[in-house]
């Protein structure tokens, strides 16, 4: 007897190739929802840290970090490092005093963002806030990003943020150029991250960071 051997159908092939199709669709939608959810994400905590910045400059008409009056103003400030609490006054917060982390302790202390971080010689959980990917930020008066024009307070997001993150928020709030506005690279030692004026996306760099501008 003759044995008929039974492949798949048009129809069943069809409807594997839908169930595929579906499949691949709800992964790639997954990406795009988690992708936007770290975009929001970073781009509230900008906006919060700039929000509580220019918060504590109007209540003490300081600058929180280079603030002289904090130990006397502001509740608990430790006096054990970085200049026993109080910044230089010089109008600039910079790595003088460790300016640029006791920043993170005048305005935790004062109520303007969450948290209670302490002074130190360097970064720590305990001293300073860190991105959505677990890297320490950053926040001082310098000429470290793309294309100076002077030196400038500005917020380093931290490092480990992916390229095409760093893209998508800059097409959100600023002009999507990394070498120009108030959203860009930190600098040209950077230029893995980014070429000419954009962000490198194909394939992205998953290890950059970029800055904003006060």
């Amino acid at each position: 007897m003759n044995k008929r051997e039974q492949g798949f159908t048009l129809i069943e092939i069809a409807i594997v190739l839908v169930i595929i199709g579906l499949l691949l669709g709800g992964v790639l939608k997954g990406q795009e929802l988690i992708t936007g959810a770290r975009v929001r994400n970073f781009i509230q905590q900008q906006d919060g840290i700039k929000a509580a910045y220019f918060g504590f400059l109007d209540r003490y008409r300081a600058l929180p970090g280079d603030y002289t009056q904090a130990v006397a103003n502001i509740p608990n400030v430790s006096t054990a490092a970085c200049n026993g609490g109080n910044g230089n006054g010089d109008g600039q917060v910079t790595t003088a005093n460790n300016e640029n982390i006791l920043i993170w302790e005048h305005l935790s202390r004062s109520g303007f963002i969450n948290g209670a971080y302490v002074c130190a010689a360097a970064a720590s959980a305990a001293s300073t806030p860190t991105n959505p990917y677990g890297a320490f930020m950053d926040f001082q008066f310098d000429a470290a990003y793309a294309t100076p024009t002077g030196a400038r307070h500005n917020l380093k997001t931290g490092t480990q943020v992916p390229s095409d993150i760093l893209a998508e928020i800059d097409r959100k709030v600023d002009d999507g150029n990394p070498s120009q506005g108030a959203f860009r690279a930190p600098a040209a030692a950077n230029a893995n991250c980014f070429a000419a004026n954009a962000w490198e996306t194909t394939p992205p760099n998953p290890s950059c960071e970029a800055t904003t501008l006060f």
